[in-house]
């Protein structure tokens, strides 16, 4: 039998699968890495393109707000290659891009779930260049406005090796959680991304090595994430 395309991430979401109970063991680890001070702000981010940091971002968004009930709100910092309004099934208009652009207020973009906990701000208008948006006060008074009105907030991003977004949005979390694909990902440019990271005073919480592929979702198609530019 042909797998039902049209199913989400709320209809294949199952609570004892490996991928959720993974899920729970990174928020249990990156939350009691210092109690002193509590995470509630995440980016999430790859070496390279194709290893999975939009599937990690969205089940652990999905894991904290249903498991912890914690008040969530994940965010499409991918303004290239804009994924989370298919994974969530929200519109992808108007979003992040709108608020940084300064037409409209951040509480304005967030759009619900199926899930009472979890709401999304998707990226909005497609950027070819957006690096300059993520520069200034106005990203910064963005997230401060989205901190204090959710217990927890995780961020998707571009890939740190290519281009420079996710180490302008790391002043701005608590903690970046770089995702890796084991096999496949070499070495030096796995380190070349935690040296961008840590050039760049980003508070890098761990690693996820993501190498499970018979556990992922059927939808969360690799081979559909990628740089170049459409012709």
């Amino acid at each position: 039998m042909e797998k039902d395309q049209r199913q989400t991430i709320y209809d294949l979401f199952d609570q004892e699968s490996p991928i959720a109970t993974e899920m729970r063991r990174l928020y249990s680890n990156i939350r009691h890495i210092d109690d002193r001070n509590p995470k509630r702000s995440f980016l999430v981010t790859s070496a390279v393109r194709e290893e999975g940091k939009s599937t990690v971002a969205s089940h652990l968004a999905l894991t904290v707000a249903r498991f912890r009930g914690k008040k969530s709100l994940i965010v499409d910092a991918d303004l290239r290659r804009p994924k989370l309004h298919q994974i969530f099934n929200v519109p992808k208009e108007p979003g992040l891009y709108e608020c940084l652009n300064g037409e409209i207020d951040p509480l304005d973009a967030v759009k619900d779930t199926p899930i009472e906990n979890l709401k999304v701000i998707p990226a909005g208008r497609r950027v070819r260049s957006p690096a300059h948006l993520f520069e200034g006060d106005i990203m910064n008074d963005i997230f401060e406005k989205i901190k204090f009105y959710y217990d927890i907030v995780i961020v998707d991003s571009a890939p740190i090796v290519p281009v420079s977004d996710p180490m302008l949005i790391s002043s701005v979390v608590d903690g970046v959680i770089l995702v890796l694909l084991a096999g496949r990902t070499p070495r030096h440019v796995s380190l070349r991304a935690r040296n961008i990271l840590l050039d760049a005073n980003a508070n890098l919480l761990g690693v996820v090595v993501n190498n499970m592929s018979e556990v992922l979702p059927y939808y969360y198609d690799f081979k559909y994430y990628g740089y170049s530019e459409d012709k």
